[in-house]
Parts: structure tokens; C-alpha cells; sequence
């Protein structure tokens, strides 16, 4: 069955209005999925619209429709408590955030939030036996973080250690000494619980033995 040229008219402009409310411009709605957004805070904006996304939600929706080749730019304009967002898609490296309403069939962001991690570290001092000041040898000192891993060993003469591996915020921390050669050394201030800051007044006070 052929459709007449009225039929075809006519569906045409349904099609029409569906696209672009009937005489409109296509409008998109800017929406997008959310994880690991434990904390509250977070404010996002695009095209002159904020909004506020709550901890543990999943997805967001924003006010107000974009019309059909606008720009927009998802950006996060107040950092949730102690984490960090992005909307670059983790498994491609895309930008989701950024593109042209229409070249995509609906505006979909991926936004991914991390818990912030900070590095911990100190300083070192040496004293020989005699009381003089000295200066750390060559693999003479090792330094563990065992509540929350990782291993540190200064280079000879360092006054100051950081770890390589960084503790999440709220995440528990404890520096000790794991092994030490012609050394007697303790540590103050090796342990705590992670805040929004990286830790660096753990001080490690060594003594020569030999």
C-alpha cells in the first residue's frame, strides 16, 4: 500500500514536531550518570545553569533544556567534601563534558568521583654518637607506612622522606621504622587519620650506634 502525497506530508510533520516542538529548534536535556559520590557538596554548571548533585546519587538531570547546537561544558564548579570529579569516560578517556548538542543523539555525561589522597612524609635528622650532627648513609634506613602500605627508604645525607604511595582522606596512617643499620632511630607524629592536607611534620630522630 503506497502512502499518498498527504500521508507523506503529514508524517513528515509529525516527525517534525517530534524533533522540534513544532517549529522549534531540537531541544536536548543535559543529564548524566554519577559514581562514587559518597560526600555532599558538589555543585555543577553549564550554559549559565548550576546544579547541586547530593552524596550517593546516581544520576543528575539539569534544569533546563539546550537547543539543538549549543556548546556546552559540564564543569565542576564546587568540588564535593573531600573528592575530586571527573567527566572524562574511564574506559575510552573521552571528555564527556564537552561537545556540541546534536552530534550525539542525547547529551549524556559520565561523571566519576575519588575520595582525595594526600602524600605523607617528614623530616630526618642524624646524631652521632658523640652528639655531633651527622648525615644518613646509604640504605641505612627503611620506613613503612603498615596501616596503610608502603615502603620509603631516604638517600644518603636526606633530611626529609616522602612516601610514593598516598593515603586517602580519612584513612588511617602509622609510620615506623622497618629496619635500620648503625642506627637507633624513633618516630613522632607517625600516626593519624588522613585529612583534606598532605602530612609532612612526621619526624624521624636517629642515633649512631657504630
Amino acid at each position: 500500500m503506497k502512502f499518498s502525497t498527504f500521508s507523506r506530508s503529514a508524517a513528515l510533520l509529525a516527525l517534525t514536531c517530534t524533533l522540534a516542538a513544532c517549529g522549534g529548534k531540537a531541544t536536548f536535556p543535559v543529564t548524566g550518570t554519577v559514581t562514587g559520590l559518597d560526600y555532599s557538596g558538589l555543585v555543577l554548571s553549564t550554559n549559565g545553569m548550576d546544579l547541586a548533585v547530593p552524596a550517593k546519587a546516581t544520576s543528575f538531570s539539569f534544569p533546563n533544556t539546550l537547543s539543538y547546537g549549543e556548546v556546552y561544558n559540564v564543569v565542576q564548579k564546587v568540588a564535593p567534601l573531600h573528592q575530586s570529579c571527573t567527566t572524562v569516560d574511564p574506559l575510552t578517556g573521552r571528555d564527556t563534558g564537552t561537545d556540541t548538542t546534536g552530534r550525539l543523539a542525547s547529551v549524556s555525561i559520565i561523571l566519576t568521583c575519588a575520595i582525595n589522597t594526600y602524600t605523607i612524609g617528614g623530616t630526618i635528622s642524624v646524631l652521632n654518637k658523640d652528639g655531633s650532627a651527622g648525615a644518613l648513609a646509604a640504605n641505612e634506613l627503611v620506613l613503612t607506612n603498615g596501616s596503610a602500605g608502603g615502603t620509603v627508604t631516604p638517600v644518603a645525607g636526606a633530611t626529609t622522606f616522602t612516601f610514593g604511595t598516598n593515603v586517602a582522606y580519612n584513612v588511617s596512617y602509622g609510620v615506623s621504622v622497618l629496619t635500620q643499620t648503625n642506627l637507633n632511630c624513633t618516630v613522632t607524629n607517625g600516626s593519624g587519620i588522613m585529612g583534606d592536607a598532605a602530612i609532612t611534620n612526621i619526624a624521624v630522630a636517629c642515633t649512631r650506634t657504630a
